[in-house]
């Protein structure tokens, strides 16, 4: 409930009543919540209050609005915790989600010169270049684009592509995975962007640069992915040395 005597703002009190009714599930996925005009009277708080809180958990991916229609609860997000090295695939499905991908490209193509210093190879030497929509449970995630060197995963496919690449090295090619090195950073999307990750050019995304390697060190995959940030959250514990 509100408490106007409190020294927290009204609007984030308003915030978090709203966010624990999520929670709770007295507002569902896809469902409207309240009119302005209905929180502002049931409260006794002005409109431009109402305004701000909504306006906070709009943009925090909490709620979503649809022009003409009104505000409504967004769908939860994903989170991942920084900790251990799992594929997109793998990852959803410990999670009890479908995954799924939408291939926009499959090529073989001469590294450039940055591809090449990531993946430590020469210039020009072949590498898969696979762009793809990631899903889960059919809703697009990411966007992702994946640079991998034909000479250490020879004989892969579009087909084998939209697998798991971690299980198909390991199963098929008998190597081993060791780690994984990413940098995050928030970013907005560009217009192709948001076009394949149903969102509106501009939104916050999550931008992430990820080269994995071998067990004998050897870098074997780049990725830059765009994850949508209403849909998705990473965690880190950290704890006290």
């Amino acid at each position: 409930m509100i408490n106007k005597n409190s020294p927290i703002p009204i609007y984030h009190q308003l915030e978090e009543y709203i966010k624990q009714q999520i929670d709770r599930g007295e507002l569902k996925e896809d469902e409207s919540i309240p009119s302005e005009r209905e929180f502002a009277e049931r409260f006794e708080i002005s409109r431009m209050t109402v305004r701000q809180a909504i306006n906070n958990l709009v943009m925090d991916g909490y709620l979503y609005r649809q022009k003409g229609r009104g505000t409504f609860v967004n769908k939860k997000k994903v989170e991942q915790e920084l900790q251990g090295m799992t594929s997109f695939t793998e990852d959803m499905v410990s999670r009890g989600m479908r995954p799924s991908n939408k291939l926009l490209s499959f090529q073989i193509i001469p590294a450039d010169q940055k591809i090449a210093l990531q993946l430590l190879l020469a210039e020009n030497d072949l590498v898969y270049k696979i762009k793809r929509i990631r899903l889960a449970d059919g809703f697009p995630m990411a966007l992702e684009t994946a640079y991998i060197p034909v000479s250490i995963v020879p004989g892969l496919t579009e087909e084998n592509s939209n697998q798991s690449l971690y299980r198909y090295i390991e199963e098929n090619l008998s190597l081993s995975i060791s780690e994984a090195k990413q940098e995050i950073e928030a970013s907005i999307a560009n217009s192709d962007e948001a076009e394949d990750l149903a969102i509106s050019e501009g939104a916050p995304i999550l931008f992430i640069v990820r080269t994995s390697y071998l067990l004998d060190g050897t870098p074997f995959e780049l990725v830059l992915s765009s994850f949508r940030a209403d849909r998705y959250r990473f965690t880190h514990t950290m704890k006290r040395i």
